[in-house]
């Protein structure tokens, strides 16, 4: 299954200064069209930095994603965005390692997993938490291995 990366080329800055940055919004695995689809929905969310004061906006759909022109009070700021297949990420998480299958005799059945939705109780100390969640003492503190 291919990633899809989510791009937006937006005009940043004013006057001389003016000029286009690239920034990845997500990505997406799946199909060319199911990452167009995501892409089209954030579009509706997008609020670009300039202008301050729009004055019309209009979105064209091209082949590979849609561009957004929004003329301002004197000058007119667009955004670029684009499905493009990841081929390479140098700083992508390593693939999970998936477990060995365990072989078994014949005549005997292998063992099963539990349902995925089994409440299964945790590893490890508890940590004492404050009612929105974050721990009250950082995993961090105290550790004699950082720098």
């Amino acid at each position: 299954m291919a990633t899809w990366g989510l791009i937006v080329e937006m005009t940043v800055g004013t006057g001389e200064r003016k000029h286009m940055e690239a920034s990845v919004l997500g990505h997406v695995e799946g199909s060319r069209e199911q990452a167009l689809a995501e892409l089209a929905e954030r579009i509706g969310r997008y609020t670009p930095e300039h202008p301050r004061s729009p004055k019309r906006s209009r979105i064209f759909r091209t082949a590979d994603g849609f561009l957004l022109v929004i003329d301002g009070a004197w000058q007119s700021f667009s955004s670029r965005f684009t499905v493009a297949e990841l081929v390479k990420d140098s700083a992508a998480p390593p693939p999970e390692p998936q477990p060995a299958p365990v072989p078994t005799p014949e005549g005997t059945a292998a063992p099963t997993a539990p349902p995925e939705d089994a409440v299964q109780a945790p590893s490890g100390p508890t940590v004492d938490r404050y009612e929105d969640g974050v721990p009250v003492k950082p995993a961090w503190l105290g550790r004699t291995d950082l720098p």
